[in-house]
């Protein structure tokens, strides 16, 4: 066991076998934090573990006042809603790895949107057999109602959190893109404001990047999807939410709030001729962008599911006759499936002629036969997921399943080859989270794995990305699943200038 110096809170602190965001292991095995930490360590080592408890307590009592929650639906003795978890010490990264980050995923959602735009249109690249055509019909988010629509700007992507992960060498991966209507936002812009609250100090001389401008950006950038009718009196933007009993509706709430649009629901509002209209105590509006927090099926009774009471018929007849905008536009979940995302580094290579800046974790196509083979021969030895699910659920962790797990699964691969994908187990890096002692008041630094998921405005012009993002964080002892449905929590992450 490699040891940190600097007191109890960080007395014995293990960085083997996993990349560790925060440590490295020095000279006569002795830990010392990586050259960008060390001020931020400096401030650790003069607390102690009461100091820490009494703070994690404060912030996370703070998120619980301001309904700062989401809704798990399933049956359990703590009801519903819950705080997502958050963990005092802070994620950092410095200015070049960054850039890196930066830099990737600009390129991803370049390709990205050209590929849906392409998919939707001409689908060269599947008349050039870059992608198979089957893999597309046969996605659960293709939408054959929007083939030949065009969208402004012909901009398909607006809003986009990608998942990233570090390997055992430190290496940033794509773990998959999340295009339709990516959630979590809400919670990087509370947690930032909780830790200008519990520890200001922390952020002195250390060249934090800010995130408060988000909400400005998206509103901008919504505004610019107006389509031309608006005219002076200026675009009518509003957020299409399913309604309080969502799992993100505080987030729906809060995001409306701070760019201050209208929260609708679907009952809000009705179509005549093609053109969309709010429902107010002054009569109706005209509304020009929505941005929607409804899944597509549910977006139009006519269009897609006809028990949806959720959405508003005859919306995609104003989106045909361009009288409104979506964001994200209708179909952008054929490049969330997980099977497509196995092609993008391909796809980035057609469209824009470069080779992927972030690569993807290797990933099996049980729908090739060989690659189906090695997969149930290896089940015990991957993870495997569900091409369309999220959350966590649908999933199995080979190395940790039991043998009736790994049976259901391999059934059910048989069954639905296409709707399934294996990847090799990867070993997230870690980072020092605050542990509350069981008894006492006090606690300790232990190593839990982390993701990170950036958020990407992506506008008519440029694409802009949050410095930081949330740091999704796995808070169960040797857990690798960070999702909050899951028992994840999530910390700041700070980007340094």
């Amino acid at each position: 066991m490699s040891t940190v110096s600097g007191g109890a809170l960080v007395g014995e602190y293990s960085t083997r076998n996993y990349y560790d965001e925060m440590f490295i292991t020095g000279e006569d095995n002795i830990v010392v934090p990586r050259p960008h930490y060390r001020a931020l360590y400096e401030r650790l080592a003069e607390l102690d573990g009461g100091a820490l408890r009494r703070a994690s307590d404060l912030a996370n009592r703070s998120f619980l006042h301001q309904g700062i929650t989401f809704t798990v639906y399933s049956d359990d003795d703590q009801g519903t809603e819950r705080i997502f978890p958050f963990d005092l010490i802070p994620r950092l990264i410095p200015a070049d790895e960054w850039h890196l980050i930066e830099s990737g995923l600009r390129q991803r959602i370049r390709a990205l949107n050209m590929f849906i735009h392409d998919i939707y249109h001409d689908q060269l690249i599947l008349k050039e057999r870059v992608v198979p055509r089957q893999l597309i019909v046969m996605a659960r988010h293709f939408r054959r109602e929007v083939v030949g629509i065009d969208v402004p700007h012909d901009q398909y992507v607006h809003i986009v959190g990608s998942d990233l992960v570090r390997d055992r060498e430190g290496r940033y991966l794509v773990l998959e893109d999340n295009l339709r209507s990516p959630s979590g936002v809400s919670y990087v812009l509370a947690n930032r404001t909780s830790m200008t609250r519990v520890f200001p100090d922390w952020f002195t001389g250390l060249g934090v990047r800010p995130v408060d401008h988000y909400c400005g950006q998206l509103a901008e950038n919504l505004r610019g999807l107006s389509p031309p009718h608006a005219g002076r009196r200026g675009p009518t933007v509003v957020l299409l939410t399913p309604g309080i009993y969502n799992s993100a509706y505080f987030e729906h709430a809060f995001l409306a709030q701070q760019m201050g649009i209208e929260l609708v629901e679907g009952r809000d509002l009705f179509v005549i001729d093609n053109r969309v209209y709010l429902r107010t105590t002054r009569g109706r509006q005209p509304v020009d962008v929505i941005y929607r927090r409804v899944d597509d099926e549910f977006l139009d009774p006519l269009a897609f599911r006809p028990d949806s009471i959720l959405g508003v018929a005859g919306l995609l007849g104003a989106v045909r006759a361009g009288n409104v905008a979506l964001a994200n536009a209708i179909g952008t979940g054929v490049a969330d499936d997980k099977v497509v995302y196995h092609y993008v580094p391909a796809i980035i290579r057609y469209y824009l002629g470069e080779e992927p800046i972030l690569g993807n974790v290797p990933t099996y196509l049980p729908t090739d036969p060989e690659q189906r083979e090695y997969i149930l021969d290896h089940l015990g030895e991957l993870v495997v997921k569900a091409a369309n699910e999220s959350g966590g659920y649908g999933m199995l962790i080979g190395p940790r399943a039991s043998e009736e797990e790994i049976a259901d699964f391999r059934q059910r691969v048989i069954a639905d080859p296409r709707g399934y994908i294996a990847q090799p187990v990867v070993p997230l890096s870690r980072s020092p989270s605050f542990i509350s002692d069981a008894e006492g008041g006090g606690g300790r630094l232990e190593g839990r794995h982390i993701d990170l998921r950036p958020y990407i405005l992506s506008g008519a012009k440029e694409i802009h990305i949050l410095p930081g993002g949330l740091t999704r964080v796995a808070l169960r002892r040797g857990s690798l699943v960070v999702n909050s449905s899951q028992g994840g929590g999530s910390k700041d992450t700070w980007v340094l200038r």
